[in-house]
C-alpha cells in the first residue's frame, strides 16, 4: 500500500535521510525505531510531504505521489497524526473530528461509528473544546481525526509519549483492531520497545539517517534493538 524506495532528504547541506526504502502493506503494522534524532519523524514528513525528498520515490496504492503536496497526498489516503496531535485548542472535540471533511464528498461527510467505538471517551466529550483535554484524550481525539478522512495508510509519530499506561493500552487495541477489522496499513513510529513488539508486523531501526534492520517482529533481535535505542 506504501513504499518509500530509496529516498534522500536533507535540511539545507545536511543530508538527514541517506538511501531509506520501507514498505507499510495492508492490515499490517510497520514500525520504526530508533533513538531521538536519527531521521524518523524526518521521514514520516517526507512520506506525507511535508518537505520535499531530494531523491527517490514514494508511492501508495501504486500511485507515484514524491511530488505531490500533503493535501493531495491526503486525497489519496494518507492519514498523519502527529507527535504534538496538533488538535485545535478552541474547537470542541466535534468540530476537531469534522475538519477530516474537507477531504471527504458530501455524502460521506460523517463520522464513522468506529471513532466512538475505539474512544468512547470522544462521545462522552463532543463538546469540550479540544484545549480543555488531557494529553491522553487529545491523542485519541488526534487518532480519531485521522479514521475520519478514510485512509488507506495511517501514520501515527510516537503515540505513546507522555501518556498514562491505560491510555497507552487502549491506543494499542486500536491500532489492532484497525490492521486486523479495517485492513489499515499503519506506520508507526515509536520508542516504547515492548508497544512495538506487540503490535509490530514488521520492524525497521533507523541510526543516522539509514535503515540499520529490517526484518519481521518475529525475528527481533532484542539486544540489537536496544543497542540502537540506548543514548
Amino acid at each position: 500500500m506504501l513504499s518509500v524506495s530509496n529516498v534522500v532528504l536533507h535540511y539545507g547541506a545536511a543530508k538527514i535521510l541517506n538511501d531509506v526504502s520501507i514498505d507499510a502493506n495492508p492490515a499490517s503494522v510497520t514500525c520504526v525505531m530508533g533513538r531521538n534524532g536519527v531521521g524518523k519523524t524526518s521521514l514520516l514528513k517526507a512520506i506525507i510531504g511535508y518537505h520535499p525528498i531530494s531523491d527517490g520515490d514514494i508511492k501508495i496504492d501504486g500511485l507515484t505521489i514524491s511530488s505531490l503536496p500533503p493535501h493531495t497526498r491526503a486525497v489519496n489516503g494518507i492519514a498523519y497524526v502527529p507527535q504534538e496531535r496538533d488538535v485545535f485548542p478552541m474547537l470542541t472535540v466535534k468540530e476537531n473530528l469534522e475538519t477530516g471533511f474537507t477531504l471527504l464528498p458530501g455524502s460521506e461527510r460523517t463520522i464513522p461509528d468506529e471513532v466512538f467505538t475505539l474512544f468512547p471517551v470522544l462521545n462522552e466529550m463532543l463538546e469540550r473544546r479540544g484545549g480543555d483535554l488531557s494529553g491522553g484524550q487529545q491523542q485519541q481525539l488526534a487518532i480519531g481525526r485521522a479514521l475520519v478522512t478514510r485512509p488507506k495508510v495511517l501514520v501515527l509519530d510516537e503515540p505513546t509519549e507522555g501518556i498514562q499506561p491505560s491510555v497507552i493500552k487502549n491506543i494499542g487495541r486500536a491500532i489492532e483492531y484497525l490492521r486486523d477489522t479495517v485492513g489499515l496499513a499503519i506506520v508507526l513510529v515509536e520508542q516504547y520497545l515492548d508497544f512495538c513488539r506487540h503490535l509490530a508486523d514488521e520492524i525497521y531501526i533507523m541510526d543516522r539517517g539509514t535503515i540499520v534492520h529490517q526484518g519481521p517482529a518475529s525475528d527481533l533481535d532484542e539486544k540489537n534493538v536496544r543497542k540502537h535505542l540506548s543514548v
